[in-house]
């Protein structure tokens, strides 16, 4: 049989399952990825789980999201993840070293192997021939532990890339077309994978900002194969012995088709408040700005910068802008510096960060209130930059560039420059802020701050009970709105009964109030629309609200990795049989629950009564037999400690 990319990765690692989309399988994981603001909970996983030393080839852990150090809170969190990685045998990448993503792609990553990272755009290793996915912080623990990852086996939507990129365009426009097309949900339940003639016109790192954002559109990963210019990244690196070529057997099948020809795209730019709000630039251009970003995970390159550099060389950025530039990694700003891009950026009134996340997560750099900013960033959410109203567009360095010099949104295009052509650096030097592992040692002990506390423990879901409705939500309702990045928020994410007081103050700023009169009466659940929990993995976002008495989410339909998080959690995710049951059901009513273990045992559907009301609904679960089991213990945590006695 003749196998794609993203086939032959899966069925080189399949431990259990068939691979026929839809049905459960079993991956072997060979490298992990954490981030500081998943990475603790992780950590502590690992040691309620009394882990000596993990199983995998490799695992790294970054801090990058939360860097500001206005108290103790964050410091002690980085001290206690070096302590963690010594004890557990991790990679550690120090504060200032840069974004998760692409520091793996530059140390660790390898064509032909799998990763599996705490991080939603851990995807975006898949630009090196990666199956590279985004899951919960306790499905990464456990696959560090050494035990396989479960999913569903998506479809493959196979893209044909053909023809080339004009100048002024990106990889960033490729990949905001692909959301034009598609939205934010259209990635839902597949693999995307690139392939065609047009690939070979992509670097790696042009890749990498396109695979970064399937996340994005909601896919499961993104794949590219492995070809000549992934072997002449990792030269670059000095690593050119971890290549190996992949590449779709010839005449292999897709599930889905799509053809993308480079060479009719123009700059696109995605206006707030979704990344799948995609229109031409040209459509909106002379829109005041009051800021233009340029970094994040989404476009890390060194082209990314130096095209920049190049744009406002010996200019001068329009009066009142805040043109933030902010650096990926501590070796790529290493290698600006030498090659003069970032005394280029300086000169025309750039303001500088240090490396990682920043004003991704909210971590700095928000906007003015009403204000525009344009960011090169992956994720324009409400409230996601820091400022709760606030209006982010989503675009290319091109077009961040060019609005910068005239104050307003502005197509590249209409530069009266020439398109700067950038050389990359034949190598990049080491970076010496990465830490390997070292050898084991038994005296280590975790270095815990009085701002880590334990994981709390939670009790089975009952038989019977009755629910109240505490808040009724909308489509497209993400992780950042259940519960907040951002400086005010992240430093207690060590600390569930602390960071439980932000949950859904997005959405209703009396939740945590309504919620703890509910906890010890019995609980509550929530209602939703389609795509709910979409964007962050964070499982903050489910660990919180059930610290809270969350037991049920009734909804249209869920984002994948949200939905994960609320069955390792212990909460029931139910959705619709009927759609339209969801004006029957308004805020504060309640619930009946009748027989629920029978009944989700012995079928994908169960009627529900909603109290003083002549309305019964049909619900429904996809949940195989092992979420089942996880459900009814009260979560991943409980089913471990039992499969253990």
């Amino acid at each position: 049989m003749k196998h794609n990319v993203a086939q032959k990765l899966i069925k080189q690692h399949l431990i259990s399952g068939n691979m026929k989309p839809g049905q459960e399988i079993g991956l072997k994981i060979d490298q992990t990825l954490t981030q500081d603001a998943t990475g603790t909970m992780v950590m502590l996983e690992l040691e309620a789980m009394g882990i000596d030393r993990v199983k995998t080839e490799a695992s790294a852990q970054y801090v990058d999201h939360n860097l500001i150090q206005e108290d103790y809170r964050n410091a002690d969190d980085h001290l206690f993840l070096r302590s963690a990685t010594r004890k557990f045998g991790i990679y550690y990448s120090r504060p200032g070293n840069g974004v998760s993503h692409p520091v793996h792609m530059q140390q660790l990553a390898k064509p032909g192997k799998t990763l599996l990272g705490s991080d939603s755009h851990t995807c975006a290793n898949g630009c090196m021939g990666m199956l590279a996915i985004g899951a919960g912080g306790i499905d990464v623990a456990m696959a560090m532990a050494g035990e396989p990852y479960y999913i569903k086996m998506p479809k493959v939507l196979g893209v044909k890339l053909t023809g080339k990129l004009l100048d002024w365009v990106s990889a960033k426009d490729v990949i905001l077309e692909m959301l034009r097309r598609y939205d934010v949900k259209g990635g839902v339940g597949k693999i995307i994978e690139y392939y065609g003639p047009g690939v070979k016109e992509l670097s790696a790192m042009d890749r990498h900002v396109i695979a970064n954002m399937g996340a994005e559109l909601g896919a499961t990963a993104t794949v590219f194969p492995s070809d000549k210019e992934i072997k002449h990244f990792l030269k670059q690196q000095g690593r050119e012995e971890d290549w190996i070529e992949l590449k779709a057997d010839r005449g292999a099948k897709y599930d889905e088709e799509e053809h993308i020809d480079l060479s009719t795209l123009e700059p696109l730019i995605a206006k707030p408040s979704s990344p799948g709000n995609v229109v031409p630039v040209k459509e909106i251009e002379g829109e005041s700005i009051y800021q233009s970003y340029i970094g994040s995970s989404a476009n890390p390159g060194f082209r990314d910068f130096a095209i920049a550099g190049e744009i406002v060389k010996g200019k001068k950025i329009a009066a009142g802008i805040s043109f933030d530039i902010n650096p990926t990694s501590r070796q790529l700003l290493e290698q600006l510096v030498e090659n003069g891009h970032i005394g280029n950026l300086i000169s025309a009134g750039a303001r500088m960060h240090q490396a990682g996340c920043n004003g991704c997560i909210g971590m700095g750099q928000a906007p003015a209130t009403g204000r525009n900013s344009l960011r090169t960033t992956p994720r324009n959410f409400p409230g996601r930059s820091g400022t709760k109203e606030d209006s982010v567009f989503l675009c290319s360095p091109e077009t961040a560039a060019a609005s910068a010099l005239t104050g307003k949104i502005t197509d590249p295009r209409t530069l009266n420059i020439k398109y700067p052509k950038i050389q990359e650096p034949k190598k990049f030097e080491t970076e010496h802020m990465f830490e390997a592992p070292s050898p084991k040692e038994d005296s280590i002990t975790l270095e815990k701050g009085p701002n880590i506390t334990s994981i709390p423990d939670f009790k089975p879901i009952e038989d019977n009970f009755n629910l109240p409705v505490l808040l009724k939500m909308s489509d497209n309702i993400s992780t950042d709105e259940i519960l907040a990045g951002g400086s005010r928020v992240l430093p207690f994410r060590s600390n569930i009964q602390r960071i439980s007081t932000f949950a859904f103050e997005m959405v209703d700023d009396n939740y945590y109030e309504k919620a703890m009169k509910k906890r010890d009466s019995g609980g509550h659940m929530l209602l939703g629309g389609s795509n709910y929990g979409q964007g962050s993995s964070r499982e903050h976002a489910a660990l919180a609200p059930r610290y809270l008495g969350l037991k049920v989410v009734l909804v249209k339909d869920f984002a994948r990795i949200h939905l994960q998080n609320l069955i390792n959690f212990g909460i029931l995710p139910l959705t619709f049989e009927d759609k339209n049951d969801f004006h029957k059901i308004s805020q504060d009513n309640i619930l009946e629950f009748r027989n629920i273990h029978q009944s989700i045992q012995n079928s994908n559907t169960f009627d529900v009564k909603v109290k003083g009301t002549d309305h019964t609904i049909t619900v429904r679960h996809d949940l195989t037999p092992r979420h089942i089991d996880i459900i009814l213990q009260g979560g991943i945590i409980n089913w471990i400690k039992q499969k253990q006695s």
